[in-house]
């Protein structure tokens, strides 16, 4: 019969606290000399078994070692956080250093990050912009909250945040792929009409990797059910697909990016709107498509770019 959780944790937690008791004993010992009269004293006033601290002596050697093996991870920890904007958390530092070859136990690094205050950053709540037009007809759902794809180019799906700067807001329009959670297309003014969306989808259309018949998912907001977007969609051989009013959910992987972008880049408020837009575009191309490790289902962890790569592999072979 196994033991309660609790039971267990308390006795880890004594354990805990009786080793670190040991060495606090064991240090003051071993200040006065581990032959001299006072420290024979000091172990009888202590309490402590002479067997313990000559035990506890003979192990310095090997906690020095310790010691300094971790302080040379938190070192390589400490260059990969700042690799990821000091973003990233336990498990992509974890599955950074085994891209580096470094086989780690995850609660180790969990320990050198809490004992350094090494630390991700948190999600905060997105301000929506959705505004459906009142006569609008919307496309019917054809995702159905199913936001995975075989293959690249097969799925996008669509939405608009707004960044605060000095001179007002930047509104940003995205188109991120499915298969790959590459950002395809995107496009950033200081308003948030139709032409926003339309620019960002003609982006991820001209760079030619959209397959034909490919659903372009949103929600349903002025933009997306304006005639200038469904004209673009037409255009480019596309199929247009709509979530629910007022449900995030269907739409979900679309405003995670945003929520991601937000909590990652760092900036909460820009002095204008072309530092804005310099460091988003920074962010997209150099850090979140090609450096930032997301934990694909049958290959682990990888950066959208080198997904995007295995798919071209596997279809170059299969051909």
């Amino acid at each position: 019969m196994s033991r309660p959780r609790r039971s267990r944790c308390c006795e880890k937690r004594r354990s805990s606290l009786r080793r670190r008791a040991i060495d606090e004993r064991g240090v003051c010992v071993h200040r006065g000399g581990e032959d001299h009269p006072w420290s024979r004293s000091v172990v009888r006033l202590l309490k402590v078994a002479r067997s313990s601290f000559y035990a506890w002596l003979a192990g310095e050697q090997a906690r020095a070692a310790r010691r300094a093996a971790d302080d040379a991870l938190a070192h390589e920890i400490t260059v990969l956080h700042i690799a990821s904007r000091c973003t990233y958390g336990v498990p992509r530092i974890h599955a950074e250093l085994r891209r580096l070859d470094r086989r780690v136990n995850r609660k180790r690094v969990e320990r050198i990050m809490r004992e350094r205050d090494i630390a991700g950053v948190t999600r905060r709540k997105r301000r929506s912009l959705t505004r459906p037009a009142k006569r609008a007809v919307p496309a019917a759902d054809l995702i159905g909250r199913d936001f995975t794809a075989d293959a690249p180019g097969r799925k996008l799906v669509g939405d608009i945040t707004c960044i605060p700067t000095d001179e007002g807001w930047l509104y940003l329009a995205t188109w991120l792929d499915l298969a790959t959670r590459e950002i395809v297309g995107y496009s950033m003014a200081d308003h948030h009409r139709a032409s926003l969306v339309v620019d960002a989808l003609k982006m991820a259309a001209g760079r030619g990797r959209l397959q034909p018949g490919c659903i372009a998912h949103s929600d349903r907001g002025s933009e997306y059910t304006s005639d200038e977007l469904r004209r673009e969609i037409h255009r480019s051989g596309l199929r247009q697909s709509m979530g629910r009013t007022g449900s995030c959910y269907d739409n979900a992987a679309a405003e995670s990016f945003f929520a991601l972008l937000k909590e990652e880049i760092g900036t909460r408020h820009w002095p204008d709107r072309t530092t804005a837009r310099a460091e988003i575009f920074t962010f997209i191309e150099t850090f979140c498509n090609r450096r930032r490790l997301r934990k694909h289902p049958a290959w682990g962890y990888l950066t959208p770019l080198e997904i995007r790569q295995r798919h071209e592999q596997e279809h170059a072979l299969a051909a």
